[in-house]
C-alpha cells in the first residue's frame, strides 16, 4: 500500500489496490528479522551446488544481455535481433522448415512426423443445467467429461475430405470463403481445408455486429461460409437477405440434420455430410498466394480486411517460435481466444508445426471457477494440464484479482506467509534465481488455476500492466512474456525472451522481422530523444502483410515498399527503444486526446493503469477536446461493491447499487487514489464516472474483442450520459 492511501481503501482493499513492487509486510519487526535470517541461512547453505546446478548465472546472462542493435548504427535503426554471440542477423528469417513455404506444407509436415500423436482436443459435455440465480436470471452450467482426441493423420485427412466436399458444392480455388464460428476443433479443420485447397479463407469476429458481418461478408464476394449452429441463428440468421451472394451454409455441429425456415435460393449443409462429397483433384497454393482475409474489430470505423499470404503467416510463426524455448510435440496448448484473430490462429500454426497437442476452451470454461462450470466440476486447464497458453490482459487481470481477494480472506498467518514468500521470490528473480521451496509450499494452489504445469505464457492483444505481469510470474512459476504485432504484421513484431523477467516491455524484434522508430513532431517524439529513442513503430519484414482488401487509400497511407523490396507496416504506436534492445509501448497516436488546456492524455494508458484496482472489472475512459477533464464508464467488481455498499447501509438491487450517486463518488474517490498510486497526471485521471450494471455484450450494443471495448461504438450507446456528464454538450 502507498502512504496517501485513504482509510476507505484500507478497510475493503488491504494489499490488492495495487502492486508497484512488494507487497506490504504487516508484522512484528522481530518476527520478521527472525524470518528473514531463517532463510538466509538457507539460502547460504543451499546456495552454490543449486547455483551451479540450476544454471541461474546463465540465465542472468541471457536476461541482461543486448537482444537487438540497430542495422545502420542509427538510433532511428532498423533494430534487428541478434544471435548468442551478439551479431545482427545479416537476413531475417521467413522459414521454419526447409521446403514448407505454404500452410498446407505445415499441416502435412505435422502429419508425416507425428502421424498418431494427439492434435485436436475436445472435452465430452456431459450434462447441462438451468442455474437460477438470486437476482432471478438463468445460467446455464455445464459438466464435462475427458478431452476426446484426434490425431495428426486423423485431422489431416478430416481436412482433406471437408476441402474435398466444399469443392463439390462448387467453391473454387482462389475465391473467397468465409468462417464466422466459435474457437473449436472444427474452426481448425476448416481452415486446414481452406489451406489445402486454396480457397482464401475470410475470418470475422462473432463479436461483430450485423452490419459489419453483412461488410464483411459483401465485400469479399462470399457465396459459401462455415459456422455454428448457434452464430447461425442468434447472428447470421437476422442478415442473410443482405448478403445476396450467399448460396451455402455450412454448419459444424453435427445435429440437426435439417434446416428450415431459410431464405430460397440458400442451402444449409452439416460438416460431416460435406466431408463425405467427392470433388476433382486439389489445386496447391503459392506462397504469394493469399491464405486469410482477417477481418479488424473495427475499433476505429468499419472493419477492415487485411490480406495475409501463405509466405506471411509462415514467416510470422517463424519468429514466433523462435521465442518459445524448448518447443516440442511434448508441450499441450489451450485454445481458447478467437481463431478470428491472429494470435490466436499464429499460436496454433506454431504448435502444429512442432507436433504440440491443442486442446480447446472457452472463456467461459476455462478454470474451475469460470461461469459456466458447474460447482464441483472441473475447469478445462485441470482436466488438461496446459504447458503453454496465450492469454490477453483482460484474463490475465481478473486472475490478478481474484487471487488478491483471495489473499485477504486468509488468515493472518497464511496472508503474513504468502506477503513474505512473495517478496523473497521478487527478490530472487532480480538476481535470476528460483525459488523451488516457496513454488511448492506457497504458490502451488495459484498455479493450479492454470493446472499446474504451465511453463510458457504469452500476453498480446493489449498492453499488460507491470503489476500484473510481476504477480503472474511469481505466482505462476512460469515466465510471463508479451508480445507486440498487429493484424498487418501476422501478430509478429516483438516477444520478450522467457528468462527476461523485466516488466512493461515487449521484448526485441523477432527474427522475422525489424523495427524503425519515425519521428511524430506533433506528439513530440524524436528518435534523437534522450535517455532512449522514441518515435511512431515500423514494422518491415516478410510477415508484413499484402495490405487491406480493397482499400487503396489506407494501404498508401500504413504501408509502403523500400529501395530493397521489403514491405513495412507504419502502426501507428508510439514505442521507446531501451539499450538492450527491447521495446516499449508507451503511447498511441490514435489514441491521444488534446483537452481543453492542451495536454495529452493517452486514455488506453489510463484504461490499463485502472482495470488493476478491484472495485473495476472493465472500464472505458473517454475525453473531448472542448473538455478539460477525462470521464469513465466502469464495469464494478460486484463482490466488491456489494461489500462497500453493505457498509454503506445501502440496499437494493444491483442495479440500484450502480445507479446510486453515492455509490458512483465512492468509487470516483478510490479510482482516483489508484490513479496517483499509478503515478497518472492529475488531467489523466477521470472526473466523473458511471457505473453499468450490465457487462458490456454485443447484445448490449457494446461490441467486445478478447475483453476490450470499442471506444466508438460506446460513445454512440451511451451518448444521452455523456452529455449529462460533460453537462449538456
Amino acid at each position: 500500500m502507498t502512504r496517501n492511501t485513504t482509510s476507505l481503501q484500507k478497510k475493503y482493499l488491504g494489499v490488492s489496490l495495487t502492486l508497484p513492487m512488494k507487497l506490504k509486510e504487516d508484522m512484528n519487526p522481530l518476527l520478521l528479522q527472525v524470518f528473514r535470517s531463517v532463510v538466509w541461512v538457507c539460502s547460504f547453505i543451499t546456495f552454490l551446488p543449486w547455483y551451479f546446478l540450476s544454471g541461474a548465472g546463465t540465465n542472468l546472462d541471457r536476461a541482461r544481455r543486448v537482444k537487438a542493435r540497430s542495422v545502420s548504427g542509427r538510433p532511428a535503426g532498423p533494430y534487428r535481433a541478434t544471435n548468442q554471440a551478439g551479431g545482427i542477423h545479416q537476413k531475417l528469417v521467413w522459414s521454419l522448415h526447409l521446403g514448407v513455404d505454404t500452410l498446407d506444407k505445415v499441416m502435412v509436415h505435422g502429419a508425416t512426423r507425428f502421424p498418431e500423436r494427439d492434435c485436436l482436443g475436445t472435452r465430452e459435455v456431459l450434462n447441462e443445467e438451468d442455474e437460477l440465480q438470486p437476482n432471478g436470471k438463468v445460467f446455464k452450467k455445464v459438466i464435462l467429461g475427458e478431452y476426446q482426441w484426434m490425431s495428426y493423420e486423423e485431422t489431416y485427412q478430416a481436412a482433406v475430405c471437408f476441402g474435398s466436399g466444399l469443392a463439390a458444392l462448387g467453391q473454387r480455388p482462389q475465391c473467397n470463403i468465409a468462417i464466422f464460428c466459435e474457437t473449436r476443433a472444427e474452426w481448425m479443420i476448416a481452415a486446414q481445408a481452406c489451406f489445402i485447397y486454396n480457397f482464401p479463407l475470410v475470418t470475422l469476429y462473432s463479436t461483430l455486429g450485423g452490419a459489419a458481418i453483412a461488410h464483411g461478408l459483401n465485400e469479399t464476394e462470399i457465396t459459401h461460409i462455415i459456422t455454428s449452429k448457434d452464430l447461425l441463428h442468434s447472428r447470421l440468421k437476422a442478415i442473410l437477405l443482405e448478403v445476396p451472394r450467399l448460396q451455402h451454409i455450412i454448419v459444424v455441429d453435427s445435429k440437426p440434420t435439417s434446416w428450415p425456415g431459410f431464405p430460397r435460393g440458400i442451402m444449409v449443409h452439416n460438416l460431416v455430410a460435406v466431408q463425405e462429397l467427392v470433388a476433382v483433384a486439389r489445386r496447391q497454393p503459392l506462397p504469394s498466394d493469399i491464405a486469410v482475409i482477417m477481418y479488424t474489430s473495427g475499433s476505429t470505423g468499419i472493419p477492415k480486411g487485411v490480406m495475409i499470404s501463405h509466405s506471411n503467416i509462415i514467416a510470422g510463426i517463424t519468429g514466433m517460435a523462435e521465442r518459445i524455448p524448448d518447443l516440442d510435440e511434448t508441450d499441450t496448448y489451450i485454445g481458447y481466444l478467437p481463431l478470428a484473430h491472429v494470435l490466436e490462429l499464429s499460436a496454433e500454426m506454431v504448435c502444429i508445426s512442432h507436433g504440440c497437442r491443442i486442446g480447446y476452451s472457452s472463456p467461459q470454461t476455462l478454470a474451475d471457477q469460470s461461469t459456466k462450470i458447474k460447482k464441483g466440476s472441473k475447469g478445462d486447464t485441470s482436466v488438461l494440464k496446459p504447458t503453454l497458453m496465450a492469454a490477453v490482459p483482460e484474463i490475465m487481470d481478473r486472475i490478478y484479482k481474484n487471487v488478491m481477494t483471495k489473499v485477504e480472506e486468509m488468515s493472518s498467518v497464511q496472508r503474513t506467509l504468502f506477503v513474505l514468500a512473495y517478496n523473497y521470490k521478487m527478490e530472487q528473480m532480480t538476481k535470476g534465481y528460483r525459488t523451488p521451496l516457496c513454488d511448492s509450499l506457497v504458490f502451488r494452489k495459484v498455479r493450479s488455476l492454470l493446472g499446474g504445469h504451465m511453463r510458457v505464457l504469452l500476453s498480446g492483444g493489449a498492453p499488460l500492466s507491470a503489476a500484473t505481469q510481476r504477480f503472474m510470474n511469481i505466482c505462476l512459476c512460469c515466465p510471463v512474456g508479451q508480445g507486440y504485432g498487429l493484424t498487418e504484421t501476422c501478430g509478429a513484431g516483438t516477444i520478450s525472451e522467457m528468462w527476461d523477467y523485466s516488466t512493461g516491455r515487449v521484448g526485441a524484434p523477432l527474427v522475422c522481422s525489424e523495427i524503425t522508430l519515425k519521428d511524430w513532431e506533433e506528439g513530440g517524439y524524436y528518435s534523437t530523444d534522450k535517455p532512449n529513442p522514441r518515435g511512431e513503430i515500423v514494422i518491415g519484414g516478410p510477415n508484413v502483410t499484402m495490405g487491406y482488401y480493397k482499400n487503396e487509400v489506407k494501404n498508401r497511407e500504413d504501408f509502403f515498399v523500400d529501395s530493397n523490396g521489403q514491405r513495412w507496416f507504419c502502426t501507428g504506436d508510439i514505442g521507446e527503444l531501451h539499450p538492450d534492445g527491447c521495446l516499449k509501448i508507451i503511447d498511441r497516436k490514435k489514441d491521444l486526446v488534446k483537452l481543453q488546456a492542451g495536454e495529452y492524455v493517452s486514455l488506453g494508458k489510463v484504461e490499463a493503469m485502472l482495470k488493476n484496482c478491484p472495485f473495476v472489472d472493465n472500464i472505458c475512459a473517454y475525453a473531448n477536446s472542448d473538455q478539460s477533464y477525462v470521464i469513465g464508464f466502469v464495469v464494478p467488481n460486484q463482490k466488491q461493491l456489494t461489500v462497500l455498499a453493505e457498509q454503506r447501509g445501502l440496499r437494493g438491487s444491483w442495479e440500484e447499487i450502480c445507479n446510486n450517486t453515492d455509490m458512483e463518488r465512492d468509487v470516483l474517490r478510490i479510482i482516483t487514489e489508484a490513479a496517483l498510486s499509478a503515478k497518472l497526471e492529475r488531467f489523466e485521471i477521470p472526473k466523473k464516472i458511471r457505473l453499468s450494471a450490465e457487462p458490456w455484450t454485443p447484445e448490449t450494443g457494446l461490441v467486445t474483442d478478447a475483453f476490450k471495448l470499442k471506444r466508438k461504438e460506446l460513445k454512440s450507446h451511451y451518448q444521452d450520459d455523456i452529455e449529462r456528464m460533460y453537462g449538456g454538450k
